[in-house]
């Protein structure tokens, strides 16, 4: 299976971010969650596929952003879905493509979309190789809010209560299986180290239209 290397996954980033602040915002997010991931990985799984999966599986966002450089907040469910979609027309394994659709909070279940009518094809979207769960779980400390933030394990517990007791137990095995990053250490390396601006420039200009 022929897997992007980080910096072909950086041009897929800039390939469709829609502008400069797009491309520093998911970008910098999936940077985050690969280091956050490397620092969680057991020995047994493939770090190639880990990622990866971790460098693009948000890359779906940028298909929401409108030609002002506006995010549609109402439609972020779909971002995993967009973000498969783009990957496979890119050529890239469905292995790969499934960390895009199914690393959503921990897991969409079929019923999860008709109890909360969610505008997704009814199907469920839940992580099941090692490698998609590891990364699923890495991604649940690290917000691209404005400003983005990192969050503790009991804060994500809380935020996930709402979805029902049954999420929050997945997240807690999760937690189980692969441990709590060092939060604080990827803090101080996120505010030391400033992430690379983008090459190219199509991340400098707001793009028509990426629907």
């Amino acid at each position: 299976m022929a897997l992007p290397t980080p910096d072909e996954a950086r041009a897929l980033h800039e390939k469709y971010a829609p502008t400069r602040e797009a491309f520093e915002l998911v970008h910098g997010h999936c940077e985050i969650v690969r280091r956050m991931a490397e620092q969680l990985m057991p020995r047994t799984l493939d770090a190639d596929l880990v990622r990866a999966g971790a460098l693009l599986h948000d890359i779906g966002v940028y298909r929401l952003y409108d030609g002002t450089g506006r995010l549609d907040h109402r439609s972020y469910i779909r971002h995993g879905i967009l973000g498969h979609e783009i990957l496979r027309a890119e050529g890239l394994p469905e292995q790969l493509c499934r960390f895009c659709s199914c690393h959503t909070g921990v897991g969409l279940t079929a019923d999860d979309i008709r109890r909360q009518q969610l505008p997704l094809p009814v199907a469920d979207y839940v992580a099941e190789s090692p490698e998609e769960q590891l990364v699923m779980y890495a991604d649940k400390f690290h917000t691209k809010s404005t400003p983005p933030r990192f969050l503790s394990a009991a804060e994500y517990a809380d935020h996930v209560q709402r979805f029902g007791q049954d999420k929050v137990d997945a997240f807690h095995a999760l937690r189980e299986r692969f441990g709590e990053p060092d939060v604080t250490a990827m803090q101080r390396t996120a505010a030391s180290a400033a992430l690379p601006a983008p090459r190219s420039c199509a991340a400098d200009t707001p793009s028509r239209s990426r629907a």
